[in-house]
């Protein structure tokens, strides 16, 4: 099975369909953002609050989170030490 993590407020994203974490502050990723709400392919998992990152997935999709991108990234790290340390052990 795929690894799971959290991305704030009980949402939970699937990590080998993660492209890249990035912040929503440059203008680019802004437009990408833009583009996407346009498009329909934009997942709000703010709960309202303010987006702090930007997840971007294999199928074009953005997902959008309150947590900082190095939270997230240290999240999708933790699991993959986990995996590794099973790999380890069997």
């Amino acid at each position: 099975m795929d690894s799971l993590i959290h991305i704030g407020f009980g949402n939970i994203v699937n990590t080998s369909k993660i492209i890249a974490i990035v912040s929503p502050d440059s203008a680019p990723v802004k437009r990408m953002v833009q583009k996407s709400k346009e498009n329909g392919t934009v997942i709000d998992a703010t709960q309202g609050r303010k987006t702090k990152s930007v997840l971007v997935m294999e199928n074009s999709q953005i997902v959008l989170s309150a947590l900082l991108p190095e939270t997230i990234a240290g999240r999708a790290k933790g699991i993959n030490n986990e995996k590794e340390a099973d790999d380890i052990e069997i």
